[in-house]
């Protein structure tokens, strides 16, 4: 069966949630699920035009963090309220407090967070190169000093059916179950 290509099913589709401050210093956030990590020490998120990019514009800095399994309901409410029209953040009654190391807010139920710098808006493309600064993680979602994604439970955003599902557990050791096929005659 063939599908609309505008409808192509890309996996995983991350579920990041964007922290800015506003130019009065009001934090904002919003749920995006196009993002990637474009090189080390650098994220790409793809937005269109929101509060949250007009923040990022003026202040030069946002945060990232992860939404999870424990998260999933503001997680949403993230991405389906506008922050032009109410403060999403007193809303949801999160915790919020302010990055030690860029101008941008760091939600406090979130487990992991990036704290990043804005290296590129590109308005045209609607892409945002940001540079991680500081990663922020909880010591609950670590392993050995690891962030531990069995422990953080992060969520993906599933397109085909418009849910949010858990990433899963460990099928396989990269960079070593190939070696099966590698060595064999």
């Amino acid at each position: 069966m063939e599908f609309d290509s505008k409808k192509a099913v890309i996996v995983p589709e991350g579920v990041f949630i964007i922290g800015t401050y506003d130019e009065n210093g009001v934090p904002n956030a919003m749920n995006a699920a196009w993002g990637i990590q474009s090189d080390y020490g650098e994220i790409a998120l793809f937005l269109a035009k929101h509060k949250t990019t007009e923040n990022l514009k003026k202040t030069g800095a946002f945060t990232v963090a992860f939404a999870t399994k424990n998260t999933v309901t503001i997680s949403d409410y993230f991405g389906i309220e506008s922050g032009n029209n109410v403060n999403k953040i007193e809303k949801t009654g999160v915790h919020v407090h302010k990055s030690a190391h860029v101008n941008a807010p760091i939600i406090e139920e979130y487990p992991l967070v990036l704290e990043c710098e804005v290296k590129e808006w590109n308005e045209e493309k609607e892409m945002l190169t940001g540079k991680i600064i500081a990663q922020q993680a909880d010591e609950s979602i670590l392993t050995d000093g690891k962030v531990d994604l069995g422990k953080l439970q992060p969520i993906m955003y599933d397109a085909s059916f418009h849910v949010y599902r858990v990433i899963g557990e460990v099928v396989g050791k990269a960079f070593s179950d190939g070696n099966a096929i590698k060595n064999s005659l």
